[in-house]
């Protein structure tokens, strides 16, 4: 496990791309933080850390972006998936099984037996600016299986 405490988003984007470096194909990375706790900004390190340069936002309302690196990036934020949503009938079984990685945002929307993470990723906010990040690793990638 890790742990840090980020003091600004400058040292979150930096401490996720360190991250990002590590994470592999099959990687499945499940965010877990309450609305505003940095989620999607995590998320923005990692995607630059793979490779794309480009703007990176949530995908609340699309529910998944895609983001072209060295590695395929499949962010995902199931904040507005109904809580009897099919995850599999909606298409994310395409990108659990499409060869990226996956970031997922709010994995408590997804049934209790629906995905194997390789990492969490807790992130919470203490006082104003700073966040109290922790990784945990918990399986190995779908690629060294």
């Amino acid at each position: 496990m890790i742990e840090t405490l980020s003091s600004s988003e400058l040292e979150t984007l930096e401490f996720a791309e360190a991250f990002g470096a590590t994470l592999r194909p099959g990687d499945r990375v499940a965010f877990k933080g309450p609305l505003g706790a940095g989620k999607t900004l995590f998320c923005r390190g990692v995607v630059r850390a793979l490779g794309y340069e480009g703007l990176v936002n949530s995908p609340t309302y699309a529910l998944v972006h895609e983001y072209a690196g060295r590695i395929p990036v499949y962010h995902m934020d199931l904040y507005r998936l109904a809580p009897a949503a099919d995850w599999e009938e909606i298409g994310l079984s395409h990108y659990l099984e499409g060869g990226g990685v996956c970031l997922i945002e709010w994995p408590e929307r997804l049934p209790a037996a629906g995905i194997r993470f390789t990492h969490w990723v807790e992130l919470e906010p203490v006082g104003d600016t700073d966040r109290k990040i922790t990784i945990q690793r918990v399986l190995p990638s779908k690629s060294s299986e």
